[in-house]
């Protein structure tokens, strides 16, 4: 692990993870509000990091750390829940130096349908595997690799963000000549985008697909650069970049979604019919690397067709998509609502 001023969820992310390993490496990078001591209560070897606006330089000193035969790396404000401790103690029991790295779903929250990717998560030391990228760094794997079930989640305190910090990062790599690749294009202009700057990251993102990046990095670039032109209101070139994505692959759900939401917004209820019906036929596969909002093939688009019918008038069209969603989130205020309506309006 690398850390710094994590105190507030780094005892919560290493009791998750205690008793797992056989060894915990904390790589501290400047910490000033006792993230030591509580890394101290799991560990001994946490070890100061000189920073060096350089998120790899980080990682690869954490990994120098580690004597394992096979090296996990977590970010503080990551826990393992049971269910994904159980798989990851079976994965472990099968650990044979055959297989050089696994892939482990990244899940972004704890719902069922919380967006989700793979991420290049347990590496063989022996291969000597090295992070690139000062800012979302990538571990660049090779030889044999698989993917397991045991899922990592991510839970980020409500509010905290990167804010500038990738973005004086990257002005930083700039100024000494340092020009980004493909991949760090497409992270820049994420940062761009996080901080509110849409015109700005709306250029970098049609910097990085003019490129040879990789597919589905351009297929998030185009779902992004749409979000940004919307927020420029600017509606020709938010639906442009939109179908842009179909050059890359056949029409994502998430992709459809955001279509049918923007008709739905100009009030052309058919169309947005169609696209979230489309996307309710379709699915990306996360072992592709894709970025998979799971919601974006189940419970959303039924729960907006269920909103479409019923102002079109077609209100038991209406009635069965909301009980399709409420197949999704039982729970959910919104179908719950639909349903206390619709039994009203059978009742009247």
């Amino acid at each position: 692990m690398i850390v710094k001023n994590e105190a507030d969820v780094l005892g919560r992310c290493l009791q998750s993870a205690n008793g797992l390993f056989d060894e915990i490496a904390v790589a501290d990078t400047g910490s000033r509000d006792g993230t030591e001591q509580i890394a101290r209560q799991f560990t001994d070897t946490v070890v100061p990091f000189r920073w060096q606006d350089d998120f790899a330089a980080a990682r690869n000193f954490s990994f120098s750390l580690s004597r394992a035969d096979y090296v996990m790396w977590l970010d503080a404000d990551d826990v393992l829940l049971p269910a994904d401790r159980d798989a990851l103690l079976a994965l472990k029991r099968t650990l044979n130096g055959e297989t050089d790295a696994y892939f482990l779903p990244y899940r972004m929250g704890e719902e069922a349908d919380a967006p989700v990717f793979m991420r290049e998560r347990i590496v063989r030391r022996a291969r000597r595997f090295v992070w690139k990228g000062a800012v979302h760094e990538t571990l660049a794997v090779y030889g044999r690799t698989a993917f397991a079930n045991a899922a990592v989640t991510h839970k980020k305190p409500p509010g905290k963000q990167s804010g500038w910090r990738n973005l004086c990062i990257y002005a930083k790599q700039f100024s000494r000549g340092r020009m980004p690749d493909e991949r760090q294009k497409y992270y820049f202009a994420r940062e761009l985008k996080d901080n509110g700057l849409y015109a700005s990251a709306a250029a970098a993102y049609e910097w990085f697909l003019r490129g040879n990046g990789w597919t589905e990095n351009k297929i998030g670039a185009c779902r992004d650069l749409a979000f940004c032109y919307k927020m420029c209101k600017k509606r020709n070139r938010c639906l442009q970049a939109l179908l842009q994505s179909f050059r890359y692959a056949p029409p994502r759900p998430e992709i459809c979604c955001d279509l049918g939401d923007l008709c739905f917004e100009e009030g052309d209820l058919r169309q947005a019919v169609f696209w979230y019906k489309l996307a309710l036929n379709g699915g990306a596969d996360a072992k592709t690397g894709a970025f998979v909002q799971p919601s974006c093939s189940g419970f959303y688009p039924c729960i907006r067709l269920c909103v479409c019918y019923d102002r079109l008038g077609e209100y038991e069209r209406a009635a069965a998509y909301n009980e399709r969603a409420g197949q999704y989130r039982p729970q959910d205020a919104s179908y719950l609502h639909n349903k206390l309506y619709f039994e009203k309006m059978r009742k009247a």
